[in-house]
């Protein structure tokens, strides 16, 4: 770099920086700055031209000052003056002032990429490097426009400098990560990766961050990176300190390097090539063996360098996951730092613990740190490090020490910082869930859990513990004789209320023998506890006062009483007036049996991912959350428990698939849970179930068929083989079902959840951010052709203008069907990412049999029906014992909109020694026809 000369030192801009410094108050201040603006001003717009000199003086003056905070709205084209300039330091002071006050939008972008060009092509390498540095620096689309070619070339070139490789490398890198779709790399791939092998390791290190971020968006075309890799990295680890001595950090041979080097290897699965991979092993446990010796320098900085290559290490073998060996070792080396001194060390073994306690090769190996990981759950005075014992008592938790550890974890949740609480909270439920053998422990333990920490017991939590206890009949007088114990304390929290009015409600009859536990008793120990609740409890509390009226009518006069007094029929809230009224009046009119129909007992709930541990991912954040499978992972993702995820399990975490509807203000909602509500219905995927048998039967032997499609009036005839109903099942999207993703891209994902009910359709939209940039200015409206206008009216309520990275917002839909329609409505999306504004637009799957509403019809209405209607075909609600050939299918449905109601039948009639079928629908209106069948079309 050119000496910087004597007359060089600005002595006016120094006298300035004086007199700011000296100023007395900020007023004063501000009045210097006013006056030295007002200098430069006159200066820039007199007639006299400046020389390079007093440009950048004045320059650097508007650079302190905006510095200091302060807004500067001119100077910006004597900057850019200065670029042409042949000194280095007028060029590097209009430079920086680029880099700093500039806006990647600025309309002086052009007259900047310029004069870029001037000093990339002057071969200059002290220009050169300049140049890249502001490049890098404003980063803007435009700039990677200009310069996405041309920066490659100079990075590749055999007569490029080692500097401007550096800055090359990095100045592409940054590139890459603000506009990735403008750097094409395809022609100097080879030659970017050949640059792993160049003698001068400040261009390695430059390019192996770049190879590294390159090969994780294109790891196919940068394979040939690992070979080159794994040659420099055993290089540096079996060279002597002496050997890089200009890139030797405290006796550690070149640690960026060697960080940056195992990084890039993490893009990867282990080499296929036996040579290759050995020679890997051989580094790794080079790596490891020089942990095991003393300390060259007692300065940290020397064990700052040599673990942050260790733990690299570590992390790379825990990614390959293939040598049970190596991960014993890197097992034990963490153990050693578990008690070590330095906080940051200890923080960081018990995260990479975490991740090995999924290996099935180390799983055993870290289970032999359980009572050090409890004793630093008790003892650690830094509560991220606290926080990471959870997680790593979480990530080892098996059978054998379930119990062990869901006691530890309760234990210390007492005393717990408020800040995990509930995250612990999430853990303990999921573990006693998995690992219970005896569902009587996990009863207990749920019980314990909302005592200690009820405040912290989310919903999720007490939801699940109903659900086990409805599903399996072995532990329900036990959950009812134990929750009504724990109601016996003097002070209990509103969420074992909710649990013990729910059991109680549904099970108490199983205990009402005993006289302590009577029927009165039961009664008078819930309502107790009423007029200490919150509204949504009371209400429970009141569900179940009147399923005590079915399992006990003996105690009818005194609920009776409880319901008709004025705290209840006049109460404030709407909610617990109606139901004190209608649950009054059902009691009084209502016979025994309709009592019993009415309130029965609770039908068992689909068997599902638990809601808790989907809240868990949600709290955790994308690939965070340890696997607690009994199938331990396999990391690199060879093992079968890997292979059989699939791509809905990828993308859940953005919109939080897995996890269940709520009934609270959560927007995290299951686009794809096949749970029903009362507002749903999902006829069309329950009707397909049933003919399974059927489709069975023909699946083996059925030959490709074409479709053929007969139109005669009214009537649309549709043959083909029975492997429509598999495409249906699986490959349907969105015509016969009502969740899932309708549009994905790398910055967005859309996810639908829809329900209807006769001509009324709510759609819960889910927008998830893919990226970890916010997106600002969000919006979204929905458009109709204008005949659609006249069929269908919709209403979308507004949706928050920014969605933070890796966030989830909802939004609602309402759809009112008019009349019968053909078209769909339209999806429009607008934001802006990094600068860049984003349009969407996605068709809604709102179709004509979104409608139906299922009938039930003897066979002689149906074919009585069926002739009075012309000939025509789709179906809703499968009809048992109405055709007189018990091999066909017949159903019928109502098509609901705000003016008519158009009733549909339909007739499958399959032949299975033909292998065919004909599939038959009749409706009320042709268009109603016509429509149904276009949509049949498009699912065969």
């Amino acid at each position: 770099m050119p000496t910087v000369s004597k007359g060089d030192g600005m002595r006016g801009l120094a006298v300035f920086i004086s007199d700011i410094r000296n100023c007395k108050s900020k007023e004063a201040e501000i009045k210097r700055i006013n006056k030295e603006l007002a200098n430069i001003r006159s200066k820039f717009k007199g007639d006299k031209a400046l020389d390079g000199y007093s440009k950048k003086k004045y320059v650097c003056k508007l650079l302190f000052i905006f510095l200091l905070g302060h807004d500067i709205d001119f100077g910006h084209m004597e900057a850019v003056n200065l670029l042409s300039s042949n000194k280095y330091t007028e060029k590097q002071i209009g430079y920086l002032f680029i880099s700093v006050l500039v806006n990647s939008n600025s309309d002086l972008i052009r007259l900047i990429n310029n004069g870029i060009k001037n000093d990339l092509a002057s071969r200059n390498p002290t220009f050169m490097n300049l140049a890249l540095h502001c490049i890098a620096n404003v980063g803007s689309r435009e700039m990677a426009e200009a310069f996405a070619f041309e920066i490659p070339s100079i990075l590749v070139a055999g007569d490029t400098m080692d500097s401007v490789k550096q800055s090359a490398a990095l100045c592409l890198l940054r590139l890459n990560r603000t506009s990735p779709d403008l750097v094409p790399m395809g022609e100097w791939t080879a030659r970017v990766v050949h640059l792993l092998n160049d003698q001068h390791l400040g261009v390695v290190t430059a390019a192996t961050s770049l190879i590294t971020t390159l090969a994780q968006k294109s790891p196919d075309d940068f394979k040939t990176s690992i070979s080159l890799a794994v040659a420099r990295l055993s290089r540096i680890v079996t060279s002597a300190s002496i050997d890089l001595q200009d890139y030797t950090y405290y006796f550690v041979a070149a640690p960026w390097l060697s960080v940056k080097l195992l990084r890039l290897l993490q893009c990867y699965p282990p080499p296929e090539d036996a040579a290759l991979r050995s020679r890997l092993t051989e580094c790794l446990e080079t790596i490891l063996n020089k942990a095991q010796e003393p300390p060259k320098s007692k300065k940290v900085q020397h064990s700052n360098a040599k673990n942050a290559v260790l733990f690299e290490a570590i992390s790379l073998i825990i990614h390959h996951d293939s040598e049970p060996t190596l991960l014993v070792r890197a097992c034990n080396q963490l153990g050693q730092f578990l008690q070590h001194r330095e906080t940051n060390l200890r923080y960081l073994a018990l995260e990479s613990m975490c991740t090995l306690a999924s290996s099935e090769f180390s799983h055993e190996a870290v289970k032999t740190h359980i009572d050090t990981v409890i004793n630093a759950l008790k003892t650690e005075r830094d509560v991220s490090v606290r926080q990471r014992a959870v997680d790593l008592l979480y990530a080892m938790c098996d059978r054998s020490n379930a119990k062990q550890i869901v006691a530890e974890m309760l234990s210390y949740l007492e005393t717990a910082d408020y800040s995990i609480r509930e995250e612990i909270v999430l853990k303990v439920a999921i573990l006693a869930e998995k690992y219970a053998v005896d569902y009587t422990w996990y009863v207990d333990t749920i019980l314990n859990l909302i005592r200690v920490a009820g405040d912290y017991v989310s919903e999720e939590v007490w939801y699940r513990v109903i659900q086990i206890v409805i599903n399996r009949d072995d532990v329900q007088g036990y959950a009812a004789k134990t929750v009504f114990e724990a109601l016996q304390a003097p002070a209990c929290h509103e969420n074992l209320v909710k649990v013990g009015g729910y059991i109680l409600g549904e099970f108490g009859n199983l205990i009402a023998g005993d006289s302590r536990s009577s029927p009165l008793v039961q009664f008078s120990l819930l309502h107790s506890k009423f007029h200490l609740c919150s509204v949504p409890t009371r209400a429970l509390l009141l569900s179940a006062y009147i399923k005590f009226i079915n399992l006990f009518p003996e105690v009818k006069a005194t609920i009776q009483d409880v319901l008709r007094s004025d705290s209840q029929l006049r109460n404030a809230d709407v909610e617990l007036q109606q139901r004190a009224v209608e649950y009054l009046k059902l009691s009084c009119i209502a016979s025994t049996d309709i009592l019993a129909t009415v309130l029965e007992e609770m039908p068992p709930f689909p068997e599902r991912e638990s809601s808790i541990l989907a809240k868990l991912k949600r709290k955790k954040g994308p690939g965070k959350l340890p696997d607690i499978d009994e199938n331990r992972r396999n990391v690199n993702g060879s093992s079968e428990h890997s292979e059989n995820t699939d791509t809905t399990n990828k993308v859940s975490y953005v919109l939080n698939l897995n996890s269940s509807p709520s009934t609270g203000p959560s927007l995290l909602v299951d686009v794809f849970s096949d749970s029903s509500t009362s507002a749903s219905v999902d006829v069309s995927e329950d009707n397909f179930s049933r003919w399974g048998h059927f489709v069975s039967l023909v699946e083996q032997n059925r030959p490709a068929i074409k479709l053929k499609c007969l139109q005669l009036g009214h009537t649309a005839l549709l043959q083909k083989s029975v492997l429509f109903y598999y495409c249906v099942l699986v490959n349907s999207r969105f015509v016969c079902k009502n969740n899932g993703v309708i549009y994905e891209n790398q910055l967005l994902q859309i996810g639908l959840k829809s329900e209807y009910r006769q001509n009324l359709g709510r759609i819960y939209v889910f927008y998830g951010n893919k990226t970890s940039t916010q997106f600002l200015s969000f919006s979204s409206f929905v458009t109709s052709s204008d005949i659609l206008k006249t069929h269908i009216l919709h209403c979308l309520i507004s949706v928050d203008p920014i969605i933070e990275g890796g966030a989830q917002v909802q939004q609602i839909l309402n759809i009112e069907c008019v009349s019968d329609f053909t078209d769909a409505p339209v999806l429009n999306i607008q934001f802006r990412y990094g600068g860049t504004l984003q349009n969407i637009a996605v068709k809604l799957p709102v179709m004509l049999n979104k409608f139906f509403q299922p009938t039930e019809m003897t066979s002689q209405d149906f074919f009585q029906r069926w002739k009075q209607l012309g000939i025509l075909g789709f179906g809703v609600a499968l009809l048992d014992g109405v055709d007189p050939n018990p091999a066909n299918f017949v159903g019928a449905g109502v098509i609901h909109t705000k003016s008519t109601q158009v009733g549909c039948l339909l007739r499958l009639e399959p032949n299975a020694q033909a292998q065919m079928y004909r599939l038959t629908l009749r409706t009320s209106r042709e268009s109603v026809s016509q429509r149904l069948c276009e949509l049949l079309g498009e699912q065969f």
